[in-house]
């Protein structure tokens, strides 16, 4: 590994390289009423044991965090983020290394800055929100004034909205989940259009997130077709919630936009992809997935840093055991996940001719935060084996309506079985899509856990005789 930052690869015991595939003598007592076939499941149980005493997954992090840092699609940075990925998964000892090309777009953030002008003064922190416009050179002024939702713009009167800059006070909660961004987001992505239809000259928003650090949270937002484009950004919590106060006092409220966003000619840039050959079923794979693209605030390690460890460390741990598994183990490495899912698109497109081969997708894309939950998207037929993985890795089982994640959502509308574990999103967003995720968000053995849980469902998922038949029709995915 060239650059500043070292891979540090134990050769000694203590490693998963002492792990043995267990023998046929270790299986011939297997439970008839357990799913797993005692000889994976006692593989499995070990890789996980092992990860467990600790991993080399935040070296990965450091690594792309360090030598190549924030990684916005377009960037010439994504362009070193791919060359990253291509020499790590090579230099990490994985087969059929490639790039799959990607176009995408190419959002540039530029200077920005926000003031309250009346009727208290007060400089603001905020960030454009990502595909958003930029303000004439001089900025905009204009009066504010407050919604608590789509909603609520929707039922406001043209008259009161015309020339002014509407703000959007929609506050996120915090759960374990993340259920609370599910809720709040809606409003960063389709919050310019609604109020442009109105008059609105540009729009602010309460970031969506769950800290109060006067750190803005970015994030995609999208324009309507036919409707004006209004240049769009997101305050810091604390100087939201400034604004609101001001508001509230009754007196007129004035405030200063300027952003210099604006958008150049999409680029041709790609995902990594390198695999772990199967033995005896090379042509079946389990696909493992996270996101090589990052928004330009901080270095990118929650999001996605963390699932590219997690998913390379996985797979790695995995090609070093004296006996492959059964089935090729895929790392895909996407490009673009936070500003269109290009390289999740591209990849079921590129490959939908064998799509019916993938034999299980799954995705790391919510930070280091420990596994307490399996979902599925499988043949309810398969829901015992399932059942069976929650039990090994000692968590709850959710439903069979997940949709993965937003690079395997396009498998998953494709049938390919699709297993979820849910980390701890209690803190993760205090820090996504800011300039605070930084690589010290990230504990060790918290990632571990990660790697650990990861391990035995796509060991399971290479290994074991049968599979999880495939997708079931309909459902609302989560």
């Amino acid at each position: 590994m060239s650059g500043p930052v070292s891979f540090r690869w134990p050769l000694a015991a203590g490693s998963l390289l002492s792990i043995l595939v267990l023998g046929p003598s270790l299986a011939a007592a297997q439970d008839p009423s357990a799913s797993i076939p005692a000889a994976v499941r006692a593989t499995a149980s070990t890789l996980r044991s092992q990860a467990l005493q600790g991993t080399k997954a935040l070296d990965i992090v450091r690594s792309l965090t360090v030598e190549v840092g924030p990684r916005p699609a377009g960037s010439k940075a994504h362009d070193a983020a791919v060359a990253w990925g291509l020499r790590t998964l090579k230099d990490l000892g994985f087969s059929n290394v490639h790039a799959e090309k990607v176009t995408v777009p190419h959002w540039v953030r530029g200077e920005e800055s926000g003031e309250i002008l009346t009727p208290y003064p007060q400089p603001v922190h905020l960030a454009a929100l990502g595909g958003s416009v930029g303000t004439p050179e001089g900025g905009i002024e204009a009066p504010v004034i407050g919604v608590s939702s789509l909603e609520a713009v929707d039922k406001l009167d043209a008259s009161l909205v015309k020339g002014k800059i509407v703000f959007y006070d929609v506050h996120m909660e915090r759960s374990r989940d993340g259920s609370g961004y599910g809720k709040a987001v809606p409003v960063r992505g389709a919050g310019a259009s609604r109020a442009a239809k109105l008059g609105a000259v540009a729009v602010l928003i309460r970031s969506i997130g769950t800290d109060h650090n006067r750190t803005p949270h970015t994030g995609a937002m999208h324009y309507q077709d036919g409707v004006a484009k209004i240049p769009a950004a997101a305050l810091s919590v604390p100087d939201a919630e400034l604004l609101a106060a001001e508001l509230a006092s009754g007196k007129p409220v004035t405030f200063r936009l300027k952003l210099g966003a604006h958008v150049l000619p999409d680029v041709e840039t790609a995902s990594v992809v390198g695999d772990i050959p199967g033995r005896e079923k090379p042509e079946e794979i389990v696909l493992l997935a996270a996101h090589l693209d990052s928004w330009d605030l901080g270095t990118g390690a929650i999001d996605d840093g963390a699932g590219v460890a997690i998913v390379t460390e996985t797979a790695r741990l995995i090609g070093q055991l004296p006996q492959k598994p059964r089935r090729t183990i895929r790392v895909v490495l996407y490009a673009n996940e936070e500003f269109g899912t290009s390289g999740g698109k591209a990849y079921a497109e590129a490959h939908k001719g064998e799509l019916a081969r993938h034999v299980m997708a799954t995705e790391a894309d919510l930070g280091a935060g420990r596994v307490w939950k399996i979902a599925s998207h499988v043949d309810p037929a398969a829901l015992p084996l399932v059942a069976d993985l929650a039990h090994l890795l000692e968590v709850e089982q959710g439903n069979n309506e997940s949709g993965g994640g937003s690079d395997i959502g396009p498998l998953g509308a494709a049938h390919v079985p699709i297993l979820s574990l849910a980390q701890d999103a209690t803190a993760y967003f205090d820090y996504h899509h800011t300039s605070n995720d930084t690589l010290d968000k990230i504990d060790p053995k918290d990632l571990d856990q990660n790697v650990a849980s990861w391990l035995a469902i796509t060991y399971v998922a290479a290994e074991m005789p049968g599979d999880f038949g495939r997708g079931p029709e309909g459902g609302e995915l989560e």
